[in-house]
């Protein structure tokens, strides 16, 4: 029995979605042989592209053609809008390799549906999905309004927060001051010198 690591989850994970998209295993075949390392600073890791397009668990001798560092920080962000995932990480290597994990780190879904169908039938299927979306939409309403109200708290019944058209004002309040200060200024000097 295997163990259950990020070392062996993550590519059974990415084999299960590679295993239902022939186009995605066709990306990746002119890849095999190469070593892609995901390397989150406490988590790194190593995936090796296979002849078939699937992927596998690469040695620790076997040398990275492309390394994708990112913050842990950032995985949720990464998760919640995976188009622009790639402009949270630093790529160093092989940027054909890079740019074909980046369209299918877009591209590939795992239809959830599908999968609990075969164990609980289709019915049950398609109601626990919709659940499960239900559930998630109800919790980004949720948090949107909470978020919401508490700006709204700190920024009229509490005031710690200032509205950010308040400070362009201010600033361009300050900014004609400082400039009719400087005006007033020259004038002055202008009015002491014709005395003399």
């Amino acid at each position: 029995m295997t163990s259950l690591s990020p070392a062996n989850i993550f590519p059974a994970a990415i084999n299960h979605l590679l295993a239902q998209e022939a186009w995605a295993r066709a990306k990746l075949m002119p890849h095999a042989g190469k070593v892609a390392v995901l390397d989150g600073g406490v988590l790194a890791v190593r995936l090796k592209v296979s002849a078939d397009g699937m992927v596998e668990t690469a040695g620790a001798d076997d040398m990275p053609t492309v390394t994708i560092r990112m913050q842990m920080s950032d995985l949720p962000l990464i998760m919640q809008n995976r188009e622009r995932a790639f402009s949270y990480v630093k790529i160093e290597g092989d940027a054909d390799f890079a740019n074909t994990i980046s369209q299918l780190s877009q591209s590939l879904r795992w239809e959830a549906e599908d999968d609990l169908s075969k164990v609980v039938g289709d019915i049950a299927a398609t109601r626990i999905v919709a659940g499960a979306h239900s559930a998630v939409n109800t919790a980004k309403a949720l948090h949107q309004s909470v978020t919401e109200n508490i700006a709204e708290y700190f920024l009229e019944e509490n005031p710690l927060l200032i509205r950010p058209q308040a400070v362009a004002g201010f600033t361009a309040e300050v900014t004609r001051l400082r400039d009719d200060v400087a005006r007033l200024a020259k004038r002055i000097e202008k009015l002491k010198g014709s005395k003399q």
